[in-house]
């Protein structure tokens, strides 16, 4: 049987490469044989992160709130590799600070990055499978938005946090509903406790036992662990899935 997570012969973008989820997931899809486009905001992280992949990948660095620098670094993926067949939202940042307490500044850095780039990223790479359609190419288009368990419950302290992460549902349902017609699949996945720089106050000693009280499985996920559903969702073993959210997060969040 071929390995219906095979990503050989695929190019896929990857946002928030440098390290955690997206580093993970890079190393993934490497791996399954895919090349990877490396969008990352930090050069010395990104460009020590793409050491180890070689030519089958392309680290580029700037800011995904940018639209002028995700269409350059889409344009200069499909320079090198001819064409992108995924997509990784997974650039994101955060601002904690109580409601009352937080600044403007705050809220908009946040929604800036986490869900008005994926929506940059998210739109241009779909006008170059519609562009590809066109052209006749039938290769398979799928993306997946990172998004969290803040979005489906709220947090304390990152009211920021939660708003962009569940407004990536809607981009993900919008998405797979309008472009179901071109073949490109749209899905997210929320992920719970991973083991990221992102989540270690959380893991710490204050907050540990009760974070892991909240988790019927009674641990938090590595990348590595984490990262195999976007595998899933980016390759053909997920060829009929499009416009869903999928938990991974230990069973914290479940319904029918």
């Amino acid at each position: 049987m071929i390995n219906p997570m095979s990503l050989e012969g695929r190019t896929i973008v990857v946002t928030g490469a440098g390290q955690g989820i997206g580093l993970a997931a890079t190393k993934a899809i490497f791996d399954l044989g895919g090349s990877v486009v490396m969008i990352d905001m930090n050069p010395e992280t990104l460009a020590a992160a793409a050491t180890e992949f070689g030519d089958k990948a392309l680290p580029i660095a700037g800011n995904v709130t940018d639209y002028d620098f995700v269409t350059s670094a889409l344009a200069q993926g499909v320079e090198k590799f001819g064409a992108l067949h995924g997509l990784v939202n997974s650039a994101g940042i955060i601002r904690p600070a109580m409601i009352e307490k937080m600044e403007p500044k705050q809220w908009q850095a946040v929604i800036d990055v986490n869900l008005t780039g994926s929506f940059y990223c998210l739109q241009l790479f779909g006008k170059h499978v519609i562009a590809r359609r066109a052209a006749g190419d039938t290769s398979p288009a799928s993306i997946v938005n990172i998004s969290s368990i803040a979005g489906r419950k709220g947090t304390i302290g990152q009211i920021n946090y939660s708003a962009a992460k569940s407004g990536l549902f809607g981009l993900t349902m919008s998405a797979a509903l309008e472009w179901a017609k071109h073949d490109i699949r749209a899905n997210a996945i929320c992920y719970g406790l991973v083991e990221t720089p992102m989540t270690e106050v959380i893991r710490g000693d204050k907050f540990r036992d009760m974070a892991l009280a909240r988790i019927p499985m009674g641990r938090w996920t590595s990348p590595e662990e984490a990262v195999k559903s976007i595998c899933f969702l980016v390759s053909d073993a997920g060829s009929y899935i499009t416009g869903q959210t999928l938990s991974v997060d230990g069973g914290t969040f479940m319904a029918p």
